[in-house]
């Protein structure tokens, strides 16, 4: 579905140079790799605090520690995501609340979020699925209505620009109270590893979570609250610093120029319905995400693998459904457009080194399955 490899040689001279100096240097953990990513990234989301963490996953559970959310409380989120939203509600003792996303964007339907809210809600969770942003606007109201955080599940969608009603931009991540993104490779911005961040314009919230991060110190050896060891090293911080640089005019614009293609052909099929670009969003195209109606999602699947033609279902399951979350009787949960969903998603290759040689061989492909 992706081509790191092809990437990497691109780049090679730049990422060979930046691990050798680490290598030689021995700054390891913390080095200036890091803070100079860290620099850069708040520079680029326009955000006042970014705090690199381990991975995407830790990136959440540090947000939901930072809020002073206690077992017991509950957190609105969608369904049909990646399970690592709410893998990390269920870890704190936290209770997730499903609730319905949007049949063309796939991203969590703000209609949906008010009747779910409790007394016990202290948490809204959007997941900008795919690399579309959620209706942003509409969730902030919500929560600034019933006085909830939100934090931005922003882990496939670094790198979108959100248009907000009064017209001005702002990238995804910088939306919410906080956002939470991952850098594992495959992402828009992935480094050679693991890899996440957490970025806020809160300065409260900005000190827990780096204390959270760092075993709950601000000082060492004082430790103030429970935290956890959550830190990017410095090799992956060098790696996503030279790959920020090309975020947007090289690996964003790649990516999107691959999902023209897609749209394009595509539009002569009425039974393969191609991503929603939403106006108040700039699709990244994390996944190139289609919705088969009245065609075998699995034929295709398998017929296209016959053919050497990656191809992937996310989700098949929808975490409401996932036997981890059975003591919250979630599966009894009426969640119609991500179970019809779950039926029909199919995602194709799409990244930045693409040639037109490999997307009319892929077209053609799903074109011979859609004829036959």
């Amino acid at each position: 579905m992706v081509d790191l490899i092809a990437q990497y040689q691109k780049i090679k001279p730049e990422v060979d140079s930046a691990i050798l100096n680490i290598m030689e240097t021995a700054q390891f953990i913390n080095g200036p790799e890091v803070k100079g990513f860290q620099k850069e990234l708040e520079e680029y989301l326009d955000v006042k605090h970014v705090v690199p963490c381990a991975n995407g996953t830790d990136a959440l559970q540090i947000a939901l520690m930072a809020i002073g959310a206690k077992p017991g409380d509950e957190v609105i989120t969608p369904s049909f995501t990646y399970i690592a939203t709410t893998e990390v509600m269920a870890l704190l003792g936290l209770k997730p609340i499903f609730v319905e996303v949007e049949k063309d964007s796939f991203c969590i339907d703000p209609e949906t979020i008010e009747a779910a809210i409790t007394d016990k809600t202290v948490a809204i969770v959007p997941v900008h699925l795919y690399g579309q942003a959620a209706n942003m606007d509409q969730i902030m109201d919500i929560a600034n209505r019933h006085s909830l955080k939100v934090i931005e599940d922003n882990a496939q969608a670094i790198g979108s620009d959100y248009r907000m009603a009064d017209g001005s931009t702002k990238k995804t991540g910088g939306l919410g109270h906080i956002g939470c993104t991952s850098f594992f490779p495959s992402k828009n911005l992935g480094c050679y590893g693991d890899g996440g961040a957490i970025c806020t314009d809160d300065d409260d919230l900005a000190a827990k979570m780096r204390m959270i991060a760092n075993h709950g110190q601000s000082k060492r050896y004082y430790h103030d609250m429970v935290g956890c060891n959550s830190r990017l090293d410095s090799i992956q911080a060098a790696v996503l610093r030279i790959k920020l640089r090309r975020l947007d005019n090289e690996y964003i614009s790649a990516r999107r120029s691959v999902a023209e293609h897609y749209n394009n052909f595509f539009a002569q099929f009425p039974q393969v319905k191609t991503p929603v670009m939403d106006i108040y969003s700039h699709h990244v195209f994390h996944q190139y995400t289609m919705t088969l109606d009245g065609v075998d999602r699995d034929g295709l699947n398998a017929f296209l693998a016959e053919r050497d033609i990656p191809s992937m279902i996310y989700y098949p399951v929808p975490a409401h459904r996932q036997k981890m979350f059975d003591a919250f009787n979630s599966a009894d949960t009426d969640l119609p457009v991500t179970d019809w969903l779950t039926e029909r998603v199919i995602s194709l290759p799409i990244h930045t080194e693409m040639d037109k040689e490999q997307l009319d061989y892929i077209c053609q492909g799903v074109a011979d399955f859609l004829t036959k």
